[in-house]
């Protein structure tokens, strides 16, 4: 063989045994399925090697291919490793004492203070900037590179970045004592729920998609708030409803000024770090994930 074979290529070929297909491959790599096949043709002229099974049906691996594969496997995650651990050596150490980070209102207002104080202890002389954001905006920080670790609350985690649950949360229906549902045992079905307006978050906020993703279809929204301290004094004012983090609510529900309302929907959530770049951390970014799962 006159030279080495194409990581690239070897990536797709195992992506090919994991997902079944060169369609599947080609999606889990982010490439197009044209390009995915002349990759395959190119490594198997290199190495002489029939390594698929090209049908109406579809791409398979032959025999030879799933053989090659298991040897392709550890050439990739051995160049992975390369790859993030260069891209480590690279960042600029004059910021390694110090960590920008972009933060969900949920997480900022209750779990963010403890963890950074928690990181505060181990390193005394680091320097920690916050911004407190929706989820949304928190995603676009770190994927725009103004900020070097996210916190957020979606539903699911944003495309483009490497991401990891920290910590779990549950959203809650509240409401004033006085309100019809204030004195309700039985469960509010998703049909009410989607039927009644409430107080909400703004659009791109993590409590929002949640609620959204769990109604299958948008919140109806009698007003709109940009923080949750807003949306839980706007229902301690008799407005409306809201659904809110547990965290938000536990103190105004146990002091009596709202009731936690029963309802079929499941509103457990996770709570992630996401960021860009090497997708091994290191540093006080490394740090902090780890103190939040921890604590979280």
């Amino acid at each position: 063989m006159s030279h080495w074979p194409d990581v690239a290529a070897l990536e797709i070929l195992v992506a090919v045994a994991d997902h079944g297909s060169l369609a599947g491959a080609a999606r889990a790599v982010g490439t197009a399925q044209p390009s995915a096949s002349r990759s395959m043709a190119r490594l198997e002229r290199t190495l002489g090697v029939p390594l698929l099974h090209r049908s109406t049906r579809g791409s398979t691996l032959t025999p030879a291919g799933l053989l090659v594969t298991e040897w392709a496997r550890a050439v990739v995650t051995a160049s992975h490793q390369l790859v993030d651990g260069a891209a480590l050596l690279a960042q600029d150490t004059s910021r390694s004492r110090s960590l920008r980070v972009s933060a969900s209102q949920t997480v900022a207002e209750h779990l963010l203070p403890r963890w950074l104080a928690a990181l505060r202890t181990a390193h005394p002389d680091a320097t920690v900037q916050v911004t407190v954001h929706n989820s949304h905006e928190v995603a676009r920080d770190v994927l725009h590179g103004s900020a070097d670790l996210g916190f957020i609350e979606s539903p699911r985690p944003p495309a483009g970045l490497h991401h990891a649950v920290v910590a779990r949360d549950e959203l809650v229906l509240v409401a004033p004592p006085q309100h019809p549902w204030g004195t309700r045992e039985d469960p509010v079905t998703t049909a009410e729920l989607a039927g009644t307006p409430l107080i909400t978050r703004e659009a791109g906020s993590g409590t929002r998609l949640v609620l959204d993703h769990a109604l299958g279809r948008p919140v109806t929204s009698l007003l709109e708030m940009p923080s949750n301290a807003a949306v839980r004094v706007s229902v301690q004012a008799g407005s409306a409803p809201a659904v809110l983090s547990r965290l938000a609510v536990d103190d105004a529900v146990a002091a009596g000024t709202l009731v936690q309302v029963p309802t079929v929907l499941n509103l457990r959530r996770r709570l992630r770090a996401v960021w860009n770049g090497p997708r091994t951390t290191q540093g006080l970014t490394a740090e902090l994930i780890a103190l939040a799962q921890r604590e979280g």
